[in-house]
């Protein structure tokens, strides 16, 4: 739900010609000249360790076996990606479990056709030195968030749910320079940030710090990241998204099996405006794994009550107006 590097604006800048190729020539049922039919899907943010998966899927011929040739694209902002599926000029997107649920309220035709990583990346990071034992300690400490009402509520949450008064919270609007905000000592705590991505950049600039995990003080254990097709495309594209799933799920096995391997092939293909910091990327793997593992179930594959609880949980913290069917918002193929 967020950009998590460079400023807004920068993110924004940069990406934005990317936006433009996809929004000119993404979505149609194209077939290749060799009989191929062409999936396009928006990662969530710049290809980053989390994305390990499908360039292993993608470099090992997965996904040309099954008969599909995938672009991967970045776009300049997480809502452009469901936005963009939505309406047809991209077939997939990469998006977050909560936000699906929140668009889906909105009218926005959006389905979430697989469960990536299982469970929260985005938990509160408080630094050691401020005597933050657990979320109620937030009392009368600085936390600072990028102005998003749903990292609010999870901290709200959290903190009740450990005994203390949410009411008595003091937050920051830090914008996106959570890590900065806690190296200066700005804040106390974040929440916005990342265990793979912010708590590693932050530990390598020598800070201390805790992470509390908000599934484990009142909310729901959501997936933080999804994967998304519209209903229209659900309906067309079924069968090529399937064997995509199918494909993606082998990446993902290769890349549990040969995670330094799979790592390389991803930094291989690493865009010199954004390059990867491959000790950052290698520990990021590390933590993801276990969150991405399915365990006995199928790769990707989801529950109903899963999406029960996040919606509920949204809805009893005002993120959602409108009434969403669970059942309506996810589909296992």
């Amino acid at each position: 739900m967020k950009l998590r590097v460079w400023s807004r604006n920068t993110w924004k800048t940069a990406a934005l010609a990317l936006v433009l190729l996809v929004v000119a020539g993404c979505g149609s049922n194209k077939q290749t000249a060799n009989g191929e039919t062409e999936i396009t899907v928006l990662l969530d943010w710049y290809p980053n360790a989390v994305h390990t998966f499908l360039y292993a899927a993608q470099e090992q011929g997965y996904f040309q076996d099954a008969g599909l040739k995938v672009n991967l694209q970045t776009p300049a902002d997480t809502n452009d990606a469901l936005k963009l599926v939505a309406t047809g000029k991209a077939d997939l997107a990469l998006s977050y479990q909560m936000q699906v649920a929140i668009s889906r309220s909105e009218g926005i035709p959006i389905v979430s056709v697989g469960a990536i990583v299982r469970h929260p990346l985005n938990q509160l990071l408080v630094l050691d030195s401020a005597g933050i034992n657990s979320p109620k300690d937030l009392v009368g400490k600085k936390i600072g968030y990028p102005s998003i009402p749903l990292d609010e509520a999870i901290v709200n949450t959290m903190v009740k749910s450990d005994g203390g008064d949410p009411s008595k919270l003091s937050y920051t609007d830090v914008g996106w320079d959570l890590i900065p905000a806690m190296t200066t000592k700005k804040v106390d705590g974040i929440i916005g940030g990342y265990v793979n991505h912010e708590k590693l950049l932050l530990e390598k600039e020598g800070e201390k710090l805790t992470a509390f995990d908000p599934s484990k003080y009142g909310v729901p254990d959501y997936y933080e990241l999804v994967l998304t097709a519209s209903e229209e495309g659900l309906n067309s594209k079924s069968d090529a998204i399937k064997k995509f799933i199918e494909a993606a799920g082998k990446g993902q096995a290769y890349t549990a099996s040969h995670p330094d391997e799979a790592l390389q092939l991803l930094l291989d293909e690493q865009s010199a405006d954004f390059p990867l910091d491959a000790a950052v990327e290698k520990q990021s793997l590390a933590i993801l794994l276990p969150l991405m593992d399915a365990g006995k179930e199928p790769f990707a594959s989801q529950s109903e009550q899963s999406w029960n609880d996040v919606i509920t949980w949204l809805t009893e913290q005002g993120q959602i107006s409108k009434s969403v069917k669970a059942a309506e918002a996810f589909r296992n193929l």
